[in-house]
């Protein structure tokens, strides 16, 4: 069994204008997406979920992959990056879960843009046009605050109730204007350590 691709969507937003004023640099949000066959569904209850994460797994982390640097143009300009899958109303949060949650998915992205932080992600159930929400971080420095971006979207047909939808979202750039300081000032302010930011 292998990935049984629908359709593919990118999408780029650039926000040139924040808060009234002009961005220093335009934020670009980069967004690749796959609608793909539930590979569970009308299977009932799958105890055993690994043979089609392998299959497809890889399948869809490289083509979402090279859709994004095709796009920017290398690994080096992606500066923030996350994931998202969404199952439709047939299918399990698991099935979602199943096809992101696999570093045969996410290192192919890893690898691309050279990244250290793990995958922001969000996994949930709906059906077409619902809301994706694809959460970003900066790939090399989880406490880079002006990179914690969200990217939405959604597909008009999509995920029907037997499909997933599998994304990949990329920045070049942070917030436009931001100022709400790093984690790091924080942790120094409060005395806590990086490894124990809640001192428990």
């Amino acid at each position: 069994m292998t990935a049984e691709i629908r359709k593919t969507l990118l999408n780029v937003e650039t926000t040139l204008i924040e808060g009234g004023r002009a961005a220093p640099t335009p934020l670009k949000l980069i967004t690749a997406a796959a609608v793909v066959k539930n590979p569970w569904a009308g299977r009932g209850f799958v105890e055993d979920l690994k043979p089609e994460i392998h299959a497809a797994g890889p399948i869809l982390g490289e083509l979402l992959t090279k859709m994004i640097i095709d796009e920017v143009g290398s690994g080096d300009a992606v500066e923030a990056y996350g994931k998202a899958a969404v199952v439709g109303l047939n299918g399990e949060i698991e099935h979602a879960s199943a096809l992101i949650h696999t570093l045969r998915f996410g290192n192919h992205y890893r690898t691309a843009v050279g990244a250290k932080s793990y995958l922001a992600f969000t996994n949930t159930r709906g059906p077409a046009n619902c809301p994706i929400m694809i959460p970003l971080m900066d790939k090399n420095d989880e406490g880079r605050r002006s990179h914690y971006l969200t990217i939405q979207f959604a597909i008009p047909d999509a995920p029907a109730a037997d499909e997933i939808v599998v994304a990949l979202g990329a920045s070049i750039g942070g917030r436009p204007h931001h100022r709400i300081g790093d984690r790091y000032q924080d942790l120094k302010d409060l005395g806590h350590d990086v490894a124990n930011p809640a001192a428990v």
